[in-house]
């Protein structure tokens, strides 16, 4: 094998796929890039056997083949060469040489047939999706997920596709987090798959561009198309918690807040909350919120929010970190926030908005 391309197109390509190389391995091929080389693009592939990445770019193919060979130093050397550098990669036996202008670098290769790809999935629905509308999904979800919790089917996103929707959904147990948009093309099937918590991350990094993606759902994968980049993920599987009756349908005391004065007095009450159990005591009173916290060293903190609010008294507590995530996730001037009793957990949204939905459960102070 033998090519030579620009540096911006190798790295470019490299710095898409290299985030899936774990650097503990358990077998050393996983910690190479398969490069194979043909009709003038390359391809690079990337995989811990969970989530596989493939990016194409175009490059001069003086000699076909495939190779593997160490992924984070092939990047750190390609990254460290000067820019609009030229690179020319040969391979000779167990041997890899990189040339770039009076530099040369010889790295250990792999034979590409210990290689692990994941080929056909199997696919069972297709969608096309803006990009952007995918990037939105995620991260006004993913901080909800869980993280190494015994049930393994919370530690990743929901992605959902019913007949006029695509939504993601994310719960640890405390808190959850529901967002959708509407889909172009109508009446697709219902049907939902579990992505796993790297994979998720992983995504939000690669989208944002512009465009549209193909969505494809396989049987035990799912595969996401963004132009020269490939993204592919194994599912969980497990059932998710049917989220339609965690989040209240209409709660019967509403408020509504400035979104930036609320989460700027929850961040000054939270300096004096409890450091492991991060509570905090909301009072809803006639015009105001009260926001109150105390730690074991017998300080405390008081805050009040003036609001349009005429009804019954309430005192609850939380979780603030859940609070404030959530309202860092929430766009617009003002956010609502639902409440039906002391025991109940609170909706907060954009107000009047449907799309996307946070539930943060009550902690007991």
């Amino acid at each position: 094998m033998k090519f030579t391309a620009d540096r911006e197109a190798v790295l470019s390509s490299l710095q898409s796929v290299i985030g899936v190389i774990e650097r503990r391995q358990t077998m050393p091929v996983l910690g190479n890039v398969l490069l194979s080389g043909s009709n003038g693009r390359l391809t690079m592939t990337a995989t811990d056997m969970e989530v596989e990445l493939v990016a194409v770019t175009n490059v001069d193919i003086d000699r076909a083949g495939d190779i593997t060979v160490p992924g984070r130093k092939l990047a750190d050397i390609v990254r460290a060469l000067p820019e609009k550098a030229s690179i020319t990669l040969s391979t000779e036996g167990e041997r890899a040489t990189l040339r770039s202008g009076k530099s040369r670098f010889t790295l250990t290769t792999l034979p590409a047939t210990d290689f692990p790809t994941i080929d056909d999935i199997g696919e069972r629905q297709k969608i096309k999706l803006p990009q952007a509308d995918l990037k939105r999904l995620i991260d006004k979800t993913h901080f909800s997920m869980a993280q190494q919790d015994v049930r393994y089917y919370l530690n990743g996103l929901l992605f959902e596709i019913d007949g006029k929707a695509a939504r993601a959904v994310a719960t640890d147990g405390h808190r959850l987090a529901m967002s959708q948009i509407a889909l172009v093309t109508e009446g697709q099937s219902t049907t939902q798959v579990i992505v796993p918590r790297k994979a998720v991350m992983e995504l939000q990094r690669l989208s944002g561009g512009q465009g549209d993606v193909d969505v494809i759902v396989g049987a035990n994968h799912i595969r996401i198309q963004f132009g020269d980049i490939r993204f592919t993920s194994k599912l969980i599987d497990g059932r998710f918690p049917d989220y339609t009756r965690v989040v209240p349908a209409d709660p019967p005391r509403t408020v509504q807040a400035n979104r930036e004065s609320l989460r700027a007095a929850l961040h000054r009450t939270a300096i004096l909350s409890n450091e492991k159990f991060r509570g905090i005591r909301l009072a809803l009173k006639n015009g105001a919120l009260v926001l109150q916290a105390h730690n074991p060293e017998q300080e405390e903190a008081e805050e009040e929010i003036e609001l349009a609010y005429q009804g019954e008294e309430l005192e609850i507590g939380f979780n603030v970190n859940y609070l404030m995530d959530a309202l860092a996730a929430i766009e617009g001037t003002d956010v609502e926030l639902g409440f039906t009793d002391s025991n109940s957990s609170c909706l907060l949204r954009v107000p009047g908005a449907q799309d996307t939905k946070y539930v943060v459960m009550p902690m007991r102070l």
